[in-house]
């Protein structure tokens, strides 16, 4: 009895859950890394670069020794700024799984606010500049070309060099109820392309009620100029 007394406490004393951070060797880490890096590089712009930060996890954790840990990326979680990518113990003592946070840069040349605008303002190429940014940082697509911009009106205000990005921007609108517009409704191998009337206006990537000529009422989406796709 004293022996088996002193053998757990000895167990004990000598960390048979070992401390997180244990786990997190070398070899892990740059698996860890090459995971979180591959995983923003497939949504990633051409010539953007990767950076990956890791974190630490929660030094309260105690996790039992583990011969193999596999990184994965839990789903639902994003690719892009801070993230977390999952570990788990496939081969020991007892089968766990925690995750640890990351933080993934992505630096690319987009468009900028060259001085601080104004909600409201209608963008000119004097509004506007090109700088080498972390796109990662905040949500919400950027562009880069600027002509995509000019004549568009911001809805908020924006900083100096801050990135000038579509939940920025007001929707435009394509056209008004009334309007005869051209529809687009396609399937699977076909497409056929025929004149409605809106029944409401127009909004950029809304969806939008359309009558056609015998009376058939159909909702698609706004997508352009007078134009309006429709999904079978």
């Amino acid at each position: 009895m004293l022996y088996r007394a002193a053998f757990l406490l000895c167990l004990s004393l000598t960390g048979w859950s070992a401390r997180a951070q244990s786990v997190l060797d070398p070899a892990l880490l740059e698996r860890v890394r090459q995971l979180a890096e591959t995983a923003a590089r497939a949504t990633a712009p051409p010539e953007t670069r990767v950076a990956v930060e890791i974190g630490a996890l929660d030094a309260r954790l105690r996790l039992a020794p583990c011969r193999q840990v596999q990184p994965y990326l839990p789903t639902g979680m994003s690719a892009w700024g801070r993230s977390r990518i999952g570990l788990r113990c496939t081969d020991g003592v007892a089968r766990w799984n925690v995750t640890l946070p990351v933080r993934v840069s992505v630096f690319g040349r987009v468009v900028v606010a060259a001085t601080p605008l104004p909600a409201g303002v209608n963008l000119s190429q004097e509004h506007l500049a090109m700088a080498d940014i972390d796109i990662a940082a905040e949500p919400g697509a950027v562009f880069t070309d600027a002509s995509a911009l000019l004549g568009r009106t911001l809805g908020r205000p924006l900083a100096a060099a801050d990135a000038v990005r579509a939940p920025a921007l007001k929707s435009r609108q394509w056209f008004a109820a009334g309007e005869t517009v051209q529809v687009r409704a396609a399937g699977s191998g076909f497409a056929i392309v025929a004149e409605a009337q809106a029944l409401g206006p127009g909004l950029e990537g809304q969806d939008v009620k359309v009558r056609f000529e015998s009376g058939r009422v159909a909702s698609g989406r706004a997508v352009g100029e007078r134009r309006v796709e429709l999904l079978l």
